[in-house]
């Protein structure tokens, strides 16, 4: 799935509590950061390989796609938050929901299959759905429009939305354009 996906539906499982602006980070944090294994392609696009045969294709979906960085993050959630246990385990679904978007919506061109290889590093069996669609097929679309409809009515009846993870200002000014128009 697109990381903006992934992004939204880490925010989206962080609205599922009472969490502070910083746990509700921790826990959008927890469901983007298996992504961070690809970015191989800025070494792949350096030494001016191609990405499929380069470090992305090595190692994207191996290195942060497992349950060792699940229960790292979780960890890391726990060490960060006041609501430690909530924080947590809401960072380990956020994670685990990443894993399942990839797993079900990540096909490329031509149908090539991703794999993950969840217990990496203490097993290389990698496990795969056949009827993965492609990154750019209407399911995709349709779970990003879907949360970003969510996102919408946070912002109405809660006064957040994503922008909070990066700006309160700017956050504080969307809300406000979203209720003046919206109510």
């Amino acid at each position: 799935m697109n990381p903006i996906t992934h992004l939204l539906v880490g925010w989206t499982v962080a609205q599922s509590a009472k969490l502070s602006r910083r746990e509700r980070a921790l826990v959008t944090l927890a469901g983007v950061t298996p992504d961070l294994d690809g970015m191989g392609i800025l070494l792949d696009f350096a030494a001016g390989r191609h990405p499929a045969a380069g470090a992305y294709a090595t190692y994207h979906h191996v290195l942060a796609h497992n349950l060792a960085a699940g229960v790292l993050m979780a960890l890391l959630a726990f060490a960060l938050a006041r609501r430690r246990w909530v924080c947590a385990a809401l960072g380990f679904v956020s994670f685990h929901l990443h894993l399942l978007g990839d797993l079900v919506g990540s096909a490329g061109p031509g149908g090539s299959i991703w794999t993950l290889a969840y217990l990496h590093p203490f097993s290389d069996r990698a496990f795969a759905w056949q009827g993965q669609w492609e990154l750019n097929a209407w399911p995709n679309l349709l779970v990003t429009l879907v949360l970003l409809a969510v996102a919408l009515w946070v912002a109405i009846r809660r006064g957040r939305t994503p922008l909070e993870l990066v700006s309160p200002r700017a956050d504080a000014a969307v809300v406000a354009a979203l209720r003046a128009r919206f109510g």
